[in-house]
């Protein structure tokens, strides 16, 4: 049976805090002129010309418009919209970037991004999520860091607001407008940049207070260490790193002279579409199948409250669910994929069949050579 996408019927009054508009206050995402529209009663988006709709917990993980190149292209391939991806994915997109020009001197690079990380649908057997409903999560068969992200972002999906797209004269370079239902570590809160959006520089010319792309001042340290546990799992005992290990590239700390800046970015879109939908294996030696083929194979829901948690972060290797039935909770209290690798639940009984399907939309783009 076809999974039944929810739609309409996921969305709902946004309700932010004024807490929340103290906190995008204090992070310099008020600060241009009408950046931000707040819904006003309406319970289903609908945003005005040049706007388009996100999160609060987007926006403090590093997304603002116009948004990064990489991340549009990004966007493009996978045949996605923000409202799809979930906090985790987006602060999962951050951390690359800075790690891609802060120390590593390049530009985002495509071919790195498709080897580290593949793409998994948020849902059940018989749901389709269309908030949230796509994850970005580390391959199994990759070493990276151990980001400390949180199981849970509660509520995240009520605080939707609307912001402005800067680039009327480049509508190819735009986010795509609002549609329901399209083609399918620290370092950069501290320096008050978001990654996300389209910069003047790129990361490893980084000014410090005079520079152009800031968007406030440097946050306390108690500041810091409040949003860096609002975005990740860490709690009041944990210790928050105020420095790096590694002193990132920036205008103090300029690239080598022979340093060869290269850049593989995701297709931007040319004119073309995308034709074909593909879910492929997590090894990459499996055959690909066409979406219509494996719609409604997934696992349903585990029946206790923590086993919903787990499913739908990133430690588990079967496709995230919903609540069950018995246990009802509220849609945005289910969990968000939220740590750096993937692992077997040890709750949940996947088959063969089942185990490692990651989503794919676009052919071969998740699979390295």
């Amino acid at each position: 049976m076809a999974a039944q996408d929810l739609g309409a019927s996921e969305w709902e009054r946004s309700k932010i805090s004024n807490q929340d508009d103290n906190l995008m206050k204090k992070l310099g995402l008020t600060k241009k002129k009408d950046a931000l529209r707040f819904p006003n009663e309406e319970s289903y988006p609908s945003p005005p010309i040049e706007y388009r709709v996100s999160f609060v917990d987007h926006l403090i993980r590093g997304l603002s418009a116009p948004i990064h190149d990489f991340l549009h292209g990004l966007l493009f391939v996978y045949g996605l919209q923000l409202h799809q991806l979930t906090p985790n994915s987006i602060l999962h997109v951050s951390i690359f970037i800075t790690i891609c020009e802060c120390f590593l001197g390049v530009q985002p690079n495509w071919a790195l991004w498709k080897r580290i990380f593949c793409l998994r649908r948020n849902g059940s057997h018989n749901i389709a999520y269309n908030i949230g409903g796509v994850v970005i999560c580390v391959r199994p068969d990759v070493e990276y860091f151990d980001v400390k992200f949180p199981d849970s972002v509660q509520g995240w999906r009520k605080r939707w607001l609307y912001v402005r797209e800067e680039c009327p004269d480049s509508l190819e370079y735009n986010i795509a407008p609002f549609d329901e239902h399209p083609r399918q570590r620290v370092y950069f809160l501290r320096i008050r940049v978001q990654p996300l959006q389209a910069r003047k520089n790129p990361l490893w010319m980084y000014a410090g207070d005079k520079d152009e792309d800031r968007l406030s001042k440097d946050l306390s340290v108690k500041d810091l260490e409040k949003l860096v546990r609002k975005i990740s799992s860490l709690s009041k005992k944990d210790a928050i790193p105020t420095s790096c290990r590694v002193e990132p590239y920036s205008d103090a700390n300029t690239l080598p002279k022979k340093h060869q800046v290269i850049s593989s970015l995701p297709p931007l879109p040319e004119g073309g579409e995308v034709e074909e939908r593909t879910v492929v294996t997590d090894d990459n030696q499996g055959t690909s199948r066409p979406e219509s083929e494996v719609a409604g194979s997934h696992k349903s829901a585990a029946s206790s409250e923590r086993e919903v948690e787990s499913e739908a972060s990133e430690s588990t290797r079967s496709l995230p669910s919903a609540a069950s039935p018995k246990n009802k909770r509220k849609r945005d209290e289910v969990a968000d994929s939220g740590t750096s690798k993937e692992g077997k639940s040890p709750v949940e009984e996947t088959s063969p069949e089942e185990e490692g399907k990651a989503f794919n939309p676009y052919d071969d783009a998740l699979v390295s050579s």
